[in-house]
């Protein structure tokens, strides 16, 4: 393994850290919810009329922000190394697993562990392991 030093930008990555964790944090004070993408896209497609509004712009606010941030600054190139049968299976395998896991990353990861949840201690456990078995077995048991 090696690092592309050129690219390596840690204050870049710390600061958005920062304000991931800010924002999760003022979510869950200000309204008294967990920002997980897959609750809130969930929800918006099966939610009661008083919900409607916050997910929408929940939603809106994630598709935004990249184009926003493009009127100030490029964005970064987008390489995918992967077929379009790859690419469905993948988001069907993440769909299934946040089903199963009440959750997925950054409402377990993000918001459950900062919540010092058992729950989504162990669901972020099982995350990562499914990651770290997924990359393992593509780039080196298949040589992909």
């Amino acid at each position: 393994m090696s690092i592309d030093w050129r690219h390596f930008t840690p204050l870049a990555a710390l600061a958005g850290g920062v304000l991931i964790g800010t924002a999760a944090a003022m979510f869950a004070l200000l309204n008294g919810r967990i920002a997980g993408i897959s609750g809130v896209l969930g929800g918006l497609l099966g939610a009661s009329r008083g919900d409607i509004a916050w997910r929408a712009a929940f939603v809106l606010g994630l598709v935004a922000a990249p184009w926003i941030h493009s009127l100030f600054a490029a964005l970064p190139t987008v390489r995918i190394d992967a077929g379009y049968g790859a690419l469905i299976l993948a988001g069907l395998l993440v769909g299934v697993g946040t089903r199963y896991a009440a959750g997925c990353t950054s409402g377990h990861g993000v918001c459950g562990l900062a919540r010092l949840s058992p729950r989504s201690l162990v669901a972020t456990a099982a995350f990562m392991t499914a990651g770290f078995a997924t990359v393992f077995l593509v780039r080196h048991l298949l040589g992909a």
